[in-house]
């Protein structure tokens, strides 16, 4: 049973919706698997605080978790996502105990959580799993890395469909729930910039974009005007870890409320 039963999870999940915990290898699934909660991620949820002692590690299944970096005037801006593709803590297992950005739910889901002793124990037996989680980090790190070229270089257009690729690809069921204000804080922008973009890309036949809710209609015409960023970070991304099994799901609906 869960430690934590009211955000425990009601709906049937299975620990290999994420990637990489569907990457490791039956032994080292089955040695950490007891210990693996499902627990509910409320959209804005805070994982983490900026400088607060990392407890547990986050596979997200239907989450995304977004990495930020909160100025001392508010200001904020992304440095990474990670769905289903991932795991929010990598601090844990490089030697560190915090870090200086914030873990928000960016979309409610679910995710698999696993204490940070078990995770230590299992990623010091196991050369594979080293192996997977020190790639993955190396994948996150180039995400991190583009994010701030990205916000100096690019427009919001630019970074605007760059993030609706991201989400289409981390969310199995294609829906997500979002306010405008925690879009323009994942961007790092105006509120009112996210409107006008919106308008534009609907304008464009790419979206569909009525009573606070988004439909994509055109993918490919979101990636000719996303930046490289999107292709960069999929290209390490396949690069470095397992390619998943292929997953079917609807088109992404996105209400902004």
């Amino acid at each position: 049973m869960p430690r934590d039963p009211g955000r425990a999870a009601k709906a049937p999940h299975q620990p290999t919706h994420n990637h990489l915990l569907a990457a490791l290898a039956p032994g080292d699934l089955a040695a950490i698997a007891p210990r693996l909660e499902l627990v509910a991620l409320p959209l804005g949820d805070m994982l983490y605080e900026p400088g607060s002692t990392f407890h547990h590690a986050y596979f997200p299944t239907t989450a995304v978790i977004s990495l930020h970096y909160v100025t001392e005037s508010g200001a904020s801006a992304e440095a990474a996502g990670v769905g289903n593709e991932g795991m929010v803590g990598v601090a844990l297992f490089l030697g560190g105990d915090s870090t200086p950005s914030s873990a928000v739910v960016q979309t409610a889901g679910h995710a698999y959580r696993l204490d940070r002793h078990t995770l230590a124990a299992q990623f010091a037996r196991s050369a594979a799993l080293q192996s997977l989680l020190l790639r993955y980090t190396q994948a996150l790190i180039a995400q991190v890395t583009l994010a701030g070229a990205c916000n100096r270089h690019h427009t919001i257009e630019q970074q605007l469909c760059r993030w609706l690729l991201s989400t289409l690809d981390r969310i199995p069921s294609g829906e997500l729930v979002m306010t405008q204000e925690l879009v323009a804080s994942v961007l790092g922008v105006r509120r009112e910039s996210i409107t006008e973009v919106a308008g534009n890309l609907q304008r464009a036949g790419l979206i569909r974009y009525r009573r606070g809710h988004i439909s994509v209609l055109g993918r490919i015409g979101l990636q000719s005007l996303a930046c490289e960023c999107y292709a960069v970070v999929n290209k390490e991304v396949q690069r470095l870890l397992p390619t998943p099994k292929p997953h079917a799901g609807p088109a992404l609906t996105t209400a902004i409320v």
